[in-house]
């Protein structure tokens, strides 16, 4: 069985003692009766740019986050754009703050359920949603935006959950700068260890694949990897060794121990799509080089689900989404729920008109003139 990654540290939770500082509306501990127009059910990068979005649109938003965030272990963001090598816990506080300058509610909570409730016309599409929080609180949106992310599940090797984002490394265009140079070893799990050695060969000379549990190299393998001078030891892993808390080795199931300092693996990316089955949305696995690598939450390119009303952006649909991208599709989606909120407010606009105003007639229709030529002409309206 797979070892879950604890997304979270106290650092990172510290951060949240923020959230009901910079609330706006009634008090973290009061009524959340009002229905808001967007809940957003994590706050992340891709979650907080979407209630920046829609807050900017003057739409009211709750943004619920239990201080869960996947990157919390790493040190630093890398690749975004004037943000480079910030702490990921300061890049979510600014985010938070943002969030309220545009009227943006926070709560720190963990939703455990979210159910549809329909009122009014079908044709009107008033849908409305109902968030049960763990605390028994109850949240009421007229659309919801999921960005709960995913959660790494990591190869069950001692060791690896202890330096899991910091001498444990998965992806090289995140971490591949820092560790340059060094000792990397990559430890295999599937078909895609040959693709992992190669891809991190460009960042370091001195790589060596475990093949662990992954597959027999084929011949052609072997000759790639022979030719980047990528060192192959067969047999499993038993364990990573440490000293003083930091990647020390790899230690082999033979007893041998081969010194690296950085080890790179292959999780399995699962989606936290739990709030989500009460819905009827299910996640589809995703699968390379005929191997399962993860599961997600199918959306268009709207980011909007099979269920209309609820849209998704980040990780829990975009598996390989870094920071600066996820943030990006938080954007999208917020202004494409705007869109759907203003195409509803309009049709309920229009039928309020309609009920108070009676419609008038054409000013010249086909009735009129009949009416009028019967009475000009009688029966000579024919020409007889």
């Amino acid at each position: 069985m797979a070892t879950t990654a604890r997304n979270g540290s106290g650092e990172a939770l510290d951060t949240l003692d923020t959230l009901d500082a910079l609330a706006t509306g009634p008090s973290s501990s009061g009524d959340l009766d009002a229905t808001y127009d967007v809940v957003v059910v994590g706050g992340g990068a891709a979650g907080l740019n979407g209630a920046v979005a829609l807050g900017r649109a003057r739409r009211s938003v709750l943004v619920v986050d239990a201080g869960e965030p996947r990157n919390a272990p790493a040190a630093h963001v890398h690749n975004f754009l004037t943000r480079d090598g910030t702490p990921p816990a300061d890049l979510l506080a600014a985010g938070r703050a943002e969030v309220a300058r545009y009227g943006g509610r926070l709560l720190r909570g963990t939703v455990t359920a979210a159910r549809q409730v329909t009122n009014g016309s079908a044709r009107t599409g008033d849908a409305r949603f109902v968030v049960d929080l763990a605390d028994g609180r109850v949240v009421r949106a007229r659309r919801l935006l999921v960005a709960t992310g995913l959660v790494d599940e990591l190869p069950p090797v001692p060791g690896v959950a202890e330096l899991w984002g910091r001498d444990v490394l998965h992806c090289p265009y995140c971490h591949g700068w820092e560790v340059r140079d060094q000792a990397i070893g990559i430890l295999g799990t599937g078909p895609m260890a040959v693709h992992g050695a190669l891809l991190w060969r460009n960042w370091s000379p001195d790589i060596v694949l475990f093949l662990h549990t992954a597959p027999a190299l084929s011949a052609e393998q072997a000759e790639e990897l022979a030719a980047r001078g990528v060192r192959v030891i067969t047999g499993e892993v038993a364990a990573l060794e440490l000293e003083n808390d930091r990647l020390a080795g790899v230690r082999l199931t033979s007893g041998e121990i081969v010194p690296r300092e950085a080890v790179v693996v292959a999780p399995r990316f699962t989606a936290r799509s739990g709030i989500l089955a009460g819905l009827g949305l299910t996640t589809t696995d995703l699968e390379m080089g005929g191997h399962v690598f993860g599961s997600s939450i199918p959306a268009d390119s709207r980011g909007a689900t099979a269920v209309p009303g609820v849209w998704v952006a980040g990780n829990v649909t975009d598996l390989v989404g870094q920071v600066i991208s996820v943030a990006a599709a938080g954007l999208w989606a917020g202004a494409q729920i705007n869109a759907d909120l203003i195409a509803e407010d309009t049709a309920r606009a229009v039928e309020s008109y309609r009920a108070r105003e009676p419609v008038p007639e054409e000013p010249y229709s086909a009735g009129m003139e009949a009416e009028v030529t019967e009475r000009v002409l009688g029966g000579r309206r024919h020409g007889l």
